[in-house]
């Protein structure tokens, strides 16, 4: 049976890169992007050509390689070398040439802000090309894990700890030295003081970790990456990590606001839910956003710049069982905002004198007032609502108003909070699992928070394409208009200048 045959391995072709790409190729928009974003104005580090020595690459071009990286898997600066020399989508993207995957990789490093502002134009774009809406927008985050090991990750405790076992065994060292140097053991009392002196190294350098620990006031440190922290992933599991934040838009599911932090959810609403707003450019949206970040300051601030908030409120557990039972929780307790008194389950009226007490916890600070009844010590139920021998006390937070305006929408739009996994869960599914950029390699919060703003834009790339096509979104792009984008038709004039100067500067050579 005869097998199909390919040509000759020495047989000349005639062909070019354009005809190998076809129309539809993802790679035509990554060019006709990059050719219509002006990369100084977003900051980016432009390499200025060489007057002397070997010319350097232009910044477009490692713009090119990145976008075309990550959007098809690929980040190692190593890998991405090897794609531009075997990869014909690469070849015609870059026109044919390799930089080494050291020049690569300092593109990533050096323009972390340049990156971030990318991913905001971006969104501006698709804005403009009516695929958000800016109206309803779900808020989530995702760990993404550190360049870090959980070993070179140390709190007080943890240093307590090594120090304490450091001096456990050089006091067993030292006994053991003083048996056998009796006995004269030579080669035995060298290799413990070899051991006592190593000892003494790895005590010196964790009293040095433990008095930058002080210095920073900082719960934890790090010391491959500084900024990274280790974050409650899920459960009880604790991994060095970072934490992403993405506002999705409901229309599309596109992603409108990233940023990456190295701390839990609880005081990162406020930051995302602006950022969304100012990459938007609208005055008010609803934010749908899960109970990881019921937080009183940060709800306030949102209700200061007009943004809806839907937060899941965390469920009330009862602390003390000899005490408060379900009835007699504060959900139950009405509060009058004229006259600034709550009413008991069983009508009793608590008031406060007016002053305000402060509470501090985990780096966060709030203020509250008290609420009390006297008639609590004559109370029927006293034994149902508390345990205190004093009676009934109520705190009532300077957020407490925002919290409950927050709430009662919470309650009243259960559909709508509903749609908050389907709109924002499935992008952290993809980036992660299918993608695998479940980690970062680079270190320092800006340069993580630049390849994740890279990881989003081409998320929304990959999303933008799918649902207008190439060729449509290359048509939309061209047709922009933005202050970020490129003066496409001045660039078009002086090259036309310049060439008729060298015409005429030829023909003057010729006459002479």
């Amino acid at each position: 049976m005869q097998h199909i045959t390919g040509i000759a391995r020495n047989q000349m072709v005639f062909t070019s890169l354009e005809e190998s790409i076809s129309e539809d190729n993802p790679v035509r928009f990554i060019d006709a992007f990059v050719e219509n974003i002006d990369l100084k104005a977003l900051g980016f580090e432009l390499r200025t050509p060489k007057t002397e020595g070997r010319p350097s690459f232009n910044t477009k071009i490692f713009l090119r390689i990145y976008l075309y990286g990550y959007l098809n898997g690929l980040r190692s600066s190593r890998k991405l070398e090897k794609e531009s020399i075997r990869n014909i989508e690469l070849q015609w993207l870059l026109f044919g040439l390799t930089p080494n995957y050291h020049s690569i990789s300092d593109f990533r490093k050096d323009n972390a802000s340049g990156l971030k502002k990318l991913f905001k134009v971006f969104v501006s774009f698709l804005k403009d090309a009516d695929l958000i809406a800016g109206e309803t927008i779900a808020i989530d985050g995702t760990k993404s894990r550190a360049h870090n090991s959980k070993k070179a990750n140390f709190n007080q405790k943890k240093l307590d700890r090594h120090l304490a076992y450091i001096e456990e065994k050089t006091q067993e060292y030292l006994d053991e030295l003083a048996q056998n140097d009796e006995l004269e053991k030579s080669t035995t009392i060298t290799h413990i003081q070899e051991k006592i002196e190593r000892l003494k190294k790895n005590k010196l350098h964790y009293e040095v970790l433990e008095e930058k620990l002080k210095a920073s006031g900082e719960p934890q440190i790090s010391t491959t990456d500084e900024d990274s922290r280790a974050l409650l992933v899920q459960g009880q599991v604790v991994e060095v990590s970072y934490n992403i934040h993405a506002a999705v838009d409901e229309k599309h599911k596109l992603v409108v606001a990233t940023h990456t932090i190295n701390r839990n959810d609880r005081n990162a609403l406020s930051a995302i839910a602006m950022e969304a707003k100012e990459n938007l450019g609208v005055e008010i949206f609803t934010a749908l956003v899960d109970k990881g970040y019921h937080n009183g300051r940060e709800i306030t601030q949102c209700k200061a710049e007009n943004i809806r908030t839907i937060v899941a409120h965390p469920t009330l557990v009862n602390s003390n069982v000899n005490g408060t039972t379900k009835d007699y929780l504060v959900a139950n307790f009405k509060y009058d905002r004229e006259s600034d008194f709550y009413i008991c389950p069983a009508n009793q009226v608590l008031k406060t004198t007016g002053r305000w007490h402060k509470k501090t916890r985990d780096r966060d600070s709030y203020e509250f007032k008290k609420y009390r009844t006297p008639a609590c010590k004559e109370c029927a139920v006293k034994t149902l609502c508390t345990s205190r021998t004093g009676g009934r006390e109520i705190d009532r937070s300077q957020y407490a108003d925002a919290v409950e305006e927050n709430n009662q929408r919470y309650r009243e739009n259960g559909q709508l909070y509903r749609k908050r996994q389907e709109i924002n869960e499935h992008i952290f599914g993809t980036i992660k699992r299918q993608w695998g950029y479940n980690h970062t390699n680079l270190t320092g919060l800006e340069k993580v928070n630049g390849e994740h703003s890279l990881i989003m834009l081409v998320y929304n790339i990959k999303r933008a394409m799918n649902i207008l096509g190439v060729p449509d979104l290359i048509a939309k792009i061209k047709n922009w208009k933005s202050p970020y984008k490129r003066k496409v038709l001045f660039l078009q004039i002086t090259n036309h200048f310049k060439l008729k100067s060298v015409v005429v500067f030829e023909k003057v050579l010729l006459v002479a």
